[in-house]
């Protein structure tokens, strides 16, 4: 999970790992490219919203062809998107989607950055945006990530001249960064920054335009192009075999939750920047112009610049080792720089390429993938020097775990040296947890204290092993993070980062549990420990109106890893209620109240969030009619789990057993998120789900985009176009336009009190045009539109009921929503009163 946010020389080394913790073995023409990167001093940082925003095809040139230190600055961290790979959500979501975006840069090249800015959903306009925000602070991030950066140019990605025409996210993200090049030069904004950092002021803010912001290829052809550069951004390297297009579909690739699988292309292709702000170069394919870009660029680089040009010249591709003495002598050259921000950068790059050349791999293994405070670890040590350049090892420190080895170990050529080390972790050790969800947040902003964490994209490894190599007479420090390795049957070499757990974690499987009525419900509370022979007390806290048996459970358990579940008996009061319930371990003197989730997926690396173990509780006046429901899977969503909660038998539905007689026996169907977006195999079995309702049936589709349907003629039984229009406001007023039908009054009368307490949006994608036969249920507009009739429609068809919907459900029953849970109970038991 952690991965320092440094300069990633070897970038394109990692086109072709499965995971970014694996050790970079770069080959001379990888070593090469790194050598030219080192060689130019010019810095670009392209600005959007949210993660899949930004133009890989220009950060991919700009970093391999242009050979800039480039960074992609996203204000939020994708929380509100939809995920199409699993069920995770919200904080979850965008823990997955930072990593996509680290994964997108190591392919691409550049870096990653953020802002404190939370992805609350979908925003109309850049007010609003703002609004929810917290403009100042995040304004204040903008400015920090570009005095940290320094770069020459910026680029955003979006027009900042145009709010209220794509998302209110996308526009705020290029208003900030308009507002914050005049600003990060002026030492009396946000000053408390400049104890870490000094006031910096870009040559250059450009607007990544195209022929989609002009509304047609045609009216871009005849466009005014005065102000504008343009790159052939599909550059052939010839040495890695890929075109610059090539990699930035991988790189776009990267982003799996959000569906965007990219196909490479190949071939000369323009992209266009509009400048915003500073001086027009006269070479219109030079974004650096009248920018030295070299060496000479800071006091005391010369000498450096004219070390690295002839080693750049003269690289022996068979034997890079032949570099080393220069190297060296550049890297003790760099030392001396008065510039610290180049000095730091360009100290990492090389020290890198000197290890590269030698082929020096420096490796620190725990034994184990985790482990609590307070407890030892075994640390296994490997080195070795794959070259001619003699080489030694002189010490190895690991602070947090009390390690300071001096023995200095003489690393012969291709002479693996491996032994162990045991240290302790300290009793303080902060957790392996996301930085920014240690405390709670705002709707629109995440909380971080530490200035210095503010936009960097992970936590940093909490323990990493300091090696200490003399090389040519001169020590060289390399830090390399503790990892954990294995070896899987399939995948082969696994790694996984190393990380600090509590001694124990405690949950619940539901993070939401709906009582549809005053019966209590055993609750089961998983209790894993993380280290050997753990005895304490449980207990489990609920609202003063609920009741719970036991009050307290002892527990006693031998083995580190080891699961036990106890069950608690949980009663609701008679009237609706909500609260929330909370596990708590006491172990002598200390409690413990937080849960371990893991996110493991093939893309990116092993994730661990510590959080704290709440679960909500509902108390529903809820009625329901009808008991067997079929469920279609789309793009991943809990709504079966929510349907069980109330009582419901959700049997999923596998796509390709869909037939006239495999449905006959559900009381109602229901087909999930975005499935005619996502299941192909339903355009040969919609007819089969019509012909269900028409015998009788009762078939419920949420929301699919407008866009990529595999299901288009037929959608429903009678003619329904989707549209794009969505109520992002999830306090819209709602009007009932059909009072007397149904779905509002059997068997629950819903009121306008069942849409309180919504979250994040209403609704999205809802059709704006439909046949006489479809019944609209409610209309709600956003703030200044009109009014959307679209979010729930019903209609009759043969003997039974076709109902669409774009209400967000998906959303609503995680988190608890009651309304929505009495309206979709509504939804279910249509044609059964």
């Amino acid at each position: 999970m952690q991965k320092l946010l440094l300069v990633l020389t070897f970038s394109i080394f990692s086109l072709y790992l499965v995971k970014a913790q694996q050790p970079k073995k770069p080959t001379s023409i990888e070593i090469h490219n790194a050598i030219q990167k080192l060689n130019f001093l010019g810095s670009v940082l392209y600005v959007a919203a949210h993660p899949d925003d930004e133009n890989t095809r220009l950060i991919s040139y700009m970093a391999n062809e242009v050979k800039a230190r480039t960074a992609y600055l996203s204000l939020t961290r994708g929380d509100g998107g939809q995920n199409l790979i699993g069920p995770e959500i919200r904080e979850l979501l965008g823990v997955i989607r930072t990593q996509e975006l680290i994964a997108a840069r190591l392919t691409d090249g550049g870096e990653q950055l953020f802002t404190r800015a939370n992805d609350f959903g979908y925003s109309k306009h850049p007010d609003e945006t703002l609004a929810i925000w917290d403009k100042k602070e995040v304004l204040s991030d903008v400015v920090w990530a570009i005095r940290k950066f320094r770069p020459d140019v910026i680029i955003n990605r979006f027009n900042h001249r145009t709010p209220g025409t794509t998302h209110g996210h996308h526009t705020s993200s290029a208003m900030l960064s308009v507002e914050a090049f005049d600003m990060v030069s002026d030492k009396k904004v946000y000053p408390d920054q400049l104890q870490y950092v000094s006031a910096w002021q870009p040559k250059r803010l450009f607007f990544n335009t195209s022929w989609w912001f002009y509304g047609s290829r045609e009216k871009f052809e005849k466009a005014d192009k005065t102000n504008l550069l343009s790159f052939d951004i599909g550059t052939y390297y010839a040495d890695l075999g890929l075109s610059n297009t090539e990699i930035a579909s991988l790189s776009r690739s990267q982003h799996k939750s959000q569906g965007f699988g990219n196909t490479g292309t190949r071939g000369s292709q323009q992209e266009y920047v509009e400048l915003i702000k500073g001086e027009l170069p006269k070479d219109k394919t030079n974004i650096f112009e009248g920018i030295d870009t070299s060496w000479n660029r800071i006091k005391g680089g010369k000498a450096i610049g004219d070390i690295l040009v002839n080693v750049e010249k003269n690289f022996n591709f068979l034997n890079p080792a032949l570099s080393i003495p220069q190297l060296v002598t550049a890297y003790q050259l760099i030392q001396q720089l008065d510039d610290q921000h180049w000095k730091n950068i360009k100290s990492k790059e090389i020290k890198d390429i000197i290890a590269a050349t030698a082929g020096l791999y420096l490796e620190a293994v725990s034994l184990e993938s985790n482990a609590t405070r307070n407890s030892n670890i075994n640390i296994k040590i490997e080195a070795i020097n794959r070259s001619s350049t003699p080489i030694k090892l002189t010490s190895i420190q690991i602070r947090n775990l009390g390690i300071n080895d001096t023995t200095q170990v003489t690393l012969a050529k291709n002479q693996r040296k491996e032994y162990e080390l045991t240290g302790r972790i300290s009793k303080e050790e902060a957790y392996t947890t996301p930085y920014w969800l240690m405390d709670n947040g705002t709707l629109g902003m995440y909380t971080v204290t530490d200035q210095k964490l503010r936009g960097i994209p992970e936590t940093k490894h909490q323990i990493t092993a300091n090696f200490n190599v003399e090389i040519e007479g001169i020590t060289i420090p390399y830090q390399k993070d503790i990892v954990f390795k294995m070896n899987d049957p399939v995948k082969g070499e696994v790694y996984k980062p190393f990380e600090i757990i509590p001694e124990v974690s405690v949950g619940l499987s539901d993070k939401v549990i709906i009582f549809a009525d005053g019966t209590s419900k055993d609750i089961p509370v998983h209790i894993t420990t993380n280290k050997n022979n753990v005895s304490g007390i449980l207990t489990l806290q609920v609202p003063t109106t609920w009741k719970v048996t036991p009050e307290r459970v002892p527990f006693d358990v031998s083995q580190k890893g080891e699961e036990k579940i106890v069950l608690f008996s949980v009663t609701p009061p008679d009237t609706q209620n909500e609260g929330f319930i909370q596990p708590t371990v006491t172990i002598k003197d200390k409690t413990y109240n937080e849960e371990i989730i893991t996110i493991d997926y093939d893309h990116i690396p092993f994730q661990t969030v510590v959080t704290p173990a709440l679960s909500k509780v509902v108390k529903l006046d809820i009625k329901k009619k009808g008991q067997n429901i079929g469920y279609i899977e789309g793009a991943g969503d809990v709504v079966p789990e929510s349907l069980r909660q109330i009582g419901y038998k959700v049997t999923t539905i596998p796509v390709t057993s869909i037939s006239e007689a495999s449905l006959k026996s559900f009381d109602a169907i229901v087909v999930g998120i975005r499935a005619y977006n996502t299941v192909e195999t339903l355009k040969f079995k919609q007819q089969y789900l019509l012909k269900y309702v028409e015998n009788g049936g009762n078939l419920i589709v949420q929301y699919n985009t407008n866009r990529r349907l595999k299901v288009t003629d037929n959608l429903g039984p009678f003619p329904l176009q989707l549209s794009r229009d969505r109520v992002t406001d999830e306090n819209a007023a709602i009007t009932m336009l059909a009072k007397d039908h149904p779905i509002l009054n059997v068997p629950n009368k819903i009121t306008n009190q069942d849409f309180e307490g919504w979250v994040q949006e209403r609704g999205l994608y809802f059709p704006n045009e439909w046949a006489k036969e479809y019944t609209p249920i409610l209309a709600t507009n956003d703030k200044g539109e009109t009014e959307k009739k679209g979010a729930l429609l019903v209609a009759n068809y043969g003997k039974g009921h076709y109902i669409y919907t774009g209400l967000s459900f998906f959303r609503e029953f995680p988190a608890g929503v009651s309304g929505a849970y009495r309206l979709f109970a509504n939804m279910l038991s249509l044609g059964k009163q």
